[in-house]
């Protein structure tokens, strides 16, 4: 194992470890620590046989004994390569060792390399956040970064699960890497591919390499991926649009793929619950699978009630009826009993997600989790740099899983967590408020400064200056009486305090009367309940003559079981071209590895006397 007396350290007259280098040293004497001393082979005497002398390899060993014959920057620089050699040679613990000693000698280009020597060898030791540290060191010494530099921003930001970061550090690092060819094309698509519709869309104004034409390719594969005519139609666009870019010969690959052909299943069986304490949501689900219906009437559908259903004759049932797929269960417990069923292999769409199963290729399933809503909201609200968010969270169940999801998200992303104020009905609400934004203490020091002078002063409370940004969590009842208390909190010489919401304060039936009181707040949505280009108008016009005091609830499983019908024959389809995403009424669904469908939402916002989608960027 390396020791400091295996080389000559150059000296300096100023040296000082930052926290930073304190914290690496730590880090370095627990990995040595962990390391077994290495034992002593046992040197064998052989004959000594004439030679012809042969250039010595280049290897770390050779520029440290190479090191001990020189001085000054020409020592530091042959140790700065033996370091560099050492993460070639697979020793990134010796390799950060070296570079740590090193680095109150370097300036300038030096410490730039010796920075990223450490964060490459910290990211081999899995020492993610400190790797990524040196990065943000190393730009803020030559701004003027490496391909290197790029490479190992994609591979860190990995780590930390920033994709979108990931991604665009990708981009510059094929663009200054003249060796890349058809597999660094290939992983890029790879990349653009696993994006979501949301996250796609933050790329938008992005500034790296050939973003543009990358964007675009993938918003035509999600669209029109699964109908072949029509993605030829708009790759050849696509390259007329692009005649330069990179991705050109992957497109031509595109033009050449064969068709996939969806499932085509004749007979389906439906698992949902049609009686009990849950049938309003089974009749809903059965009422948007009918509707979907109309449009395919080929397919025979068999519907089953899985309250009242024999589940040991299940699988005898299917086979009997020569069922070729299966919708269902809805209930997250009937979900689990049809799972535990290991004999049955029909390809299924289950209507709700198990936390003890896993899902097998023939095995998919919709996500209709609010945390997922939280996560997207997080995600895209972090990167417009509000500083000091708070959320308003109502103090009920399901609102709390929605706020946490947030919170975490946010914290993930930006390093900081937002401050979690909960909320209660009635008096609690107004004064809880006024506390979060600070009316309280401002009130207290008018007061204060009014009993110190004679005279009486007129004025205003202020509330807090620092909050940018709030994010309520909680029903549509709840939300319109608590924005008006914000309102009248917000001091008028203030900046307008942006507000956002979950698609919990979003209803129709509440809708119906004056909108005025939630103007300027934005919010998430499925395009089934927000008028835009996605939603499926005329059926939205029908079901509200058919069932005009419908919940806001039903309503959504409703979407879901319209969307279920067309996925059957698609999720094939998808399958195959992860590119391809499905516009439905619930969201633009996305299959992951995991066989679950997640949603990317549409975001919508009020105003005085209506509600329309807006694009968030």
């Amino acid at each position: 194992m390396l020791k400091p007396t295996d080389f000559q350290v150059v000296k300096s007259e100023s040296h000082r470890f930052s926290i930073l280098q304190l914290t690496l040293s730590a880090v370095i004497v627990a990995l040595l620590a962990s390391c077994a001393a290495p034992k002593t082979p046992k040197i064998v005497q052989q004959p000594e046989v004439a030679k012809t002398a042969e250039p010595e390899q280049l290897s770390a060993s050779y520029f440290i004994r190479q090191s001990k014959e020189q001085t000054g920057q020409q020592a530091l620089n042959s140790l700065i390569t033996a370091s560099e050699y050492q993460l070639t040679e697979g020793q990134p613990l010796k390799a950060l060792w070296l570079a740590n000693q090193l680095q109150g000698q370097a300036s300038g280009e030096q410490e730039y390399r010796l920075l990223i020597v450490k964060a490459q060898a910290l990211l081999a030791l899995e020492q993610i956040d400190l790797a990524w540290q040196q990065l943000v060191k190393a730009k803020s010494v030559n701004t003027d970064v490496d391909v290197k530099y790029y490479w190992l921003a994609h591979q860190v930001n990995l780590a930390r699960g920033f994709t979108l970061d990931a991604l665009d550090a990708q981009l510059f690092a094929f663009s200054m890497n003249p060796q890349a060819g058809e597999e660094e094309i290939e992983a890029l698509w790879q990349a653009f591919q696993q994006l979501s519709s949301w996250q796609l869309s933050q790329l938008d104004n992005n500034k790296a390499p050939y973003l543009s034409g990358w964007v675009q390719l993938t918003k035509y594969a999600h669209r029109f991926g699964d109908d072949l005519s029509a993605f030829q139609r708009y790759l050849q666009q696509w390259r007329r649009q692009f005649p330069t870019h990179p991705a050109n010969n992957l497109v031509g690959q595109l033009l050449n793929k064969e068709k996939a052909y969806p499932l085509g299943a004749q007979r389906i069986a439906v698992i949902l619950p049609l009686s009990g304490r849950q049938q309003a949501a089974g009749s809903a689900a059965q009422q948007g699978i009918l509707a979907a219906y109309q449009e395919q009437s080929t397919t025979k559908l068999h519907f089953f009630d899985s309250e009242t259903l024999d589940w040991t004759t299940l699988k005898s049932t299917l086979e009997t009826l020569e069922i070729d797929y299966v919708i269902g269960p809805l209930l997250r417990e009937r979900v689990n009993q049809y799972l535990a069923i290991d004999d049955i292999t029909i390809p299924s769409l289950l209507l709700n997600v198990s936390a003890q199963h896993t899902l097998n290729e023939n095995q998919f399933a919709i996500s209709m989790r609010p945390e997922d809503e939280a996560v997207q909201a997080a995600a895209t609200l972090a990167r417009k740099d509000y500083q000091m968010p708070i959320v308003l969270v109502h103090q009920d169940q399901v609102s709390q899983r929605i706020a946490t999801a947030f919170v975490d998200e946010w914290q993930r992303v930006t390093g900081n967590a937002p401050k979690l104020m909960p909320f209660s009905k009635g008096k609690k609400m107004q004064t809880m408020l006024k506390s979060a934004l600070g009316v309280f203490q401002s009130k207290a020091r008018i007061d204060d400064l009014n009993s110190r002078i004679k005279h009486t002063i007129k004025a205003e409370t202020r509330n807090r200056r620092d909050i940018d940004m709030i994010y309520i969590v909680g029903s549509a009842t709840q939300t319109r009486l608590l924005k008006p208390h914000i309102d009248v909190s917000i001091s008028p010489f203030a900046d307008t305090i942006p507000i956002y919401a979950s698609s919990r304060s979003h209803s129709l039936a509440v809708d119906e009367g004056d909108t005025r009181d939630l103007a300027g707040m934005s919010f998430t949505e499925m395009p089934w309940l927000l008028a835009s280009q996605a939603q499926n108008k005329p059926l939205v016009q029908v079901t509200k003559q058919l069932f005009p005091t419908r919940s806001d609830s039903l309503q959504r499983i409703f979407a879901m079981g319209y969307d279920s019908l067309a996925l059957v024959n698609k999720l094939a389809v998808m399958q195959k071209y992860p590119y391809v995403r499905h516009y439905g009424q619930v969201g633009t669904l996305q299959l992951a590895a995991n066989q679950i469908l997640t949603r990317t939402l549409l975001w919508g916002r009020y105003n005085k006397d209506s509600v329309q989608q807006i694009a968030m960027d």
